[in-house]
């Protein structure tokens, strides 16, 4: 007497599920990678031991020669404030500083002062230190 099953499995094995994750999963770290906009504009930030990377809103750029840039759109220091508050909508945005070292450190409060009274964030940027 010969047994026999009715139910017969096949040996292969689909890849069409796994093909569907890993496009999922390439196009959410492609989506992810873009938010991290580094600014465009050549400055000589200083170093720290520490580096977080912060999602940017509102970016303000002040050059060694005291030039003034909201999100690379260059303006003048008596238009800045007024720069500021049309970019910063509503309470708890983020303005992250991008200063020159070799600007003096009453140009990088007044920026500071002017962000803290719209009630903003302030990050200041730096660069890795290297490590010698």
């Amino acid at each position: 007497m010969k047994l026999s099953s009715k139910n017969k499995v096949e040996p292969m094995f689909s890849m069409s599920s796994m093909t569907d994750l890993i496009f999922l999963l390439l196009v959410f770290f492609m989506l992810t990678s873009s938010f991290v906009t580094p600014s465009g504009l050549p400055v000589n930030l200083p170093s720290t031991k520490s580096s977080t990377i912060e999602m940017q809103k509102v970016s303000v750029t002040v050059t060694k020669d005291l030039q003034y840039y909201v999100n690379e759109k260059k303006v003048s220091k008596s238009l800045l404030e007024g720069e500021l508050k049309s970019k910063l909508t509503g309470k708890g945005g983020s303005v992250v500083l991008h200063i020159d070292r070799d600007v003096p450190w009453g140009e990088a409060m007044y920026v500071t002062g002017i962000a803290t009274a719209l009630e903003a964030k302030v990050i200041a940027a730096t660069q890795p230190a290297s490590n010698r």
